[in-house]
């Protein structure tokens, strides 16, 4: 199986660790990490820590988006990034020294009609047994923008995106949404996550964990132990657990779904995790069934 992964706006990682966060003050930083991300990115530098071959594509320019581009080199993880004329985004997370995590994100750059046009070529060309599209929208990308994607996948696609980019790509009927709750409340006024067009959904309840719909039942799972660190990548890492355990019943891609998002929460960057907590645990997460026959 492979996988191709799409991050429209991607975007060169900044990781602060201080020791408080105290608004108003200076602050010392401990450590610094810089590196390519956006939430495809991080699906899949852990899609191929997993062993499961993946490619990552998705729009870059700049001197930030020749920087993620070489990161990705240099960290294994195969790339066909698009190149635009404007400036790839910045985020920067500040994390203390409890493990509290504040994300400050760039806005990203405008991307024009053309370069739009030319990223559905390339994205045509590109082969793929499953397709993952993440994250926010650039500016000057239409809000359909997945759901056109979605249309023009020959393979399944797993949309994680929130406000109407996901109501509008949920309506192109993926394979599986992965909203949070919230994300969820604010794309749909009604309670069951299939009315907005997919397929399935994977929908996180964050540290109490995530319930899967489907058309074979709902499920819900917890995370093997109450966890402190970094959350940034637990949802990506999810995704990437989901697409790795594709053929496998829903119940136990679930499962993997949550111990891996725990495992990634233990570690100190998005995109990471914690492999020895993930293959101590993976056994113990057990889906409860909700609904279903």
């Amino acid at each position: 199986m492979k996988v191709l992964t799409v991050t429209l706006n991607a975007a060169l990682d900044v990781t602060y660790r201080v020791g408080a966060v105290q608004p108003g003050s200076t602050h010392r930083v401990t450590d610094v990490a810089v590196r390519a991300g956006g939430k495809g990115v991080n699906v899949a530098r852990v899609l191929r820590e997993l062993g499961v071959p993946v490619l990552a594509t998705g729009l870059a320019g700049g001197a930030a988006g020749a920087a993620l581009c070489d990161d990705l080199t240099r960290s294994g993880v195969p790339q066909a990034m698009f190149a635009i004329e404007g400036e790839t985004r910045r985020t920067v997370t500040v994390v203390s020294g409890s493990g509290e995590a504040t994300l400050f994100a760039e806005p990203g750059p405008v991307v024009t009609p053309e370069e739009w046009n030319d990223f559905l070529r390339h994205f045509a060309a590109l082969d793929a047994d499953v397709v993952v599209l993440s994250g926010s929208l650039p500016r000057g990308l239409p809000v359909d923008a997945y759901a056109t994607l979605v249309r023009a996948s020959a393979a399944p696609v797993v949309l994680d995106a929130d406000g109407p980019a996901l109501a509008r790509g949920a309506a192109a009927a993926p394979a599986v949404i992965t909203p949070n709750r919230a994300e969820l409340a604010a794309a749909s006024t009604v309670d069951d996550p299939l009315a907005l067009g997919a397929e399935a959904a994977l929908v996180s309840d964050g540290a109490r964990g995530m319930t899967a719909y489907t058309s074979d039942g709902v499920w819900t799972a917890a995370p093997p132990e109450v966890l402190s660190g970094n959350p940034t990548g637990a949802g990506d890492a999810a995704v990437a657990a989901l697409v790795a355990a594709w053929h496998l019943p829903w119940p136990r891609r679930l499962a993997e779904a949550v111990a891996l998002s725990a495992a990634a929460v233990r570690a100190p960057l998005a995109g990471d995790f914690d492999r020895a907590f993930y293959d101590e645990h993976r056994a113990s997460v057990a889906p409860r069934r909700l609904s279903g026959d």
